[in-house]
């Protein structure tokens, strides 16, 4: 089958699905054509049956804001017409299932066709969807698309209670994993190493946006590293490091906090911690904490969004109401005090995660929605 994916090629977590999607299905004998604007991040150099177009944006004074959304279009039906592809699958309904809509009209003047099936993956339904300036849109292009699938139950629920959408039927294909990567036991403890080893690593990766809360994580290390010395790294890069650099400065911790900036690869950084810290306002799934879970690293979050899909409260993790600084740093101390309680949630962590989210699994049903579209 030949497959055009379009997703945002920067750091999060849409992004890194579809990309270890295409290259999942590449290796399973597919033919796979990324379209954006941009190499996307977890994409390899080269991969057979793996192609990578470009979306040229170009620059005339006429436009304060370049077009992107048509630009794109133009570069589906170029591409869908060129290789032949026999579908588009879109990670976010805006811009990229309503580009791929204007690409399938201007290929059906021509006689020509193609199939469109939208991922929703979060801000798409729950924050830009809603807003009233993107609301209709969001919603027609959901309903012009052939299927549709959320990463969650809760998402699957928002959009139905956002959108109405009575011509909908939102199918549930969650996150995944590869097992052979976020195995604890291949990688050498270079982290621990570096950020003194005696003590336990509590970590964080995400993209720092507000709602990551990275101050509540700050707030979460300080009360932990009074009753347990203990070290803080947080991966990534965003809008809110600043404030949370200033939070380490202000509570005195900065010291024993390590900021590593954007990295391709976490698994090794993930294979070395003992803690994962996720107090977000919301998250449609999480996948930030499924790769902490296969890495045998317990999670305490913040009860909301799809996370308590993910994280199983008392066996992988801990769940805690948002905003709630003291009980998540209450439940991270008994979890690092009890090495017991510990080694039992790192090992359940990786089996639940290997049981209900590989990678084998989750392409399967995306292979069989294709052939059901």
């Amino acid at each position: 089958m030949r497959i055009g994916i379009t997703c945002y090629p920067t750091y999060g977590g849409s992004g890194a699905i579809a990309t270890e999607l295409g290259v999942a299905l590449a290796t399973r004998g597919h033919e796979v054509h990324f379209i954006t604007y941009q190499h996307p991040f977890r994409l390899p150099a080269f991969q057979p049956r793996v192609y990578f177009h470009e979306v040229d944006v170009g620059r005339y004074p006429l436009f304060e804001y370049p077009p992107y959304d048509l630009a794109l279009a133009v570069r589906m039906h170029e591409v869908v017409l060129r290789h032949r592809l026999d579908l588009l699958h879109l990670h976010y309904a805006i811009p990229h299932a309503t580009s791929a809509w204007i690409a399938r009209e201007m290929l059906r003047e021509t006689g020509s066709d193609v199939r469109l099936i939208t991922t929703l993956h979060g801000t798409d339904i729950t924050i830009v969807g809603q807003d009233p300036s993107f609301h209709a849109i969001t919603k027609f292009s959901i309903e012009k698309s052939d299927r549709l699938t959320a990463v969650s139950e809760y998402l699957r629920r928002e959009t139905y209670t956002a959108f109405g959408c009575s011509k909908c039927d939102v199918e549930v294909i969650y996150n995944f994993i590869d097992p052979r990567v976020y195995d604890r036991e291949r990688y050498p403890p270079v982290l621990r190493s570096t950020v003194d080893g005696a003590r336990p690593v509590l970590i964080h990766v995400s993209n720092f946006r507000p709602v990551k809360r990275v101050r509540d994580i700050i707030r979460i290390f300080a009360r932990v590293r009074e009753a347990i010395p203990s070290v803080l790294v947080l991966v990534g890069d965003g809008p809110d490091r600043v404030h949370a650099e200033d939070e380490a400065h202000q509570l005195g911790v900065e010291a024993d906090v390590s900021f590593l900036g954007r990295l391709e690869s976490v698994a090794p950084l993930l294979a070395a911690a003992d803690l994962f810290l996720l107090p977000s306002q919301t998250e449609s799934f999480g996948l930030s904490a499924l790769e902490a879970l296969a890495s045998g690293v317990p999670v305490v979050a913040s009860r909301v969004g799809g996370l308590p899909e993910v994280i199983r409260d008392g066996e992988t993790g801990a769940l805690c109401p948002l905003g709630d600084v003291d009980a998540m740093a209450q439940a991270a101390i008994e979890i690092l005090r009890d090495r017991k309680r510990w080694k039992e949630m790192s090992r359940l962590a990786a089996l639940d995660a290997r049981e209900r989210f590989s990678e084998d699994a989750i392409v399967g049903q995306y292979e069989a929605l294709y052939n059901r579209t």
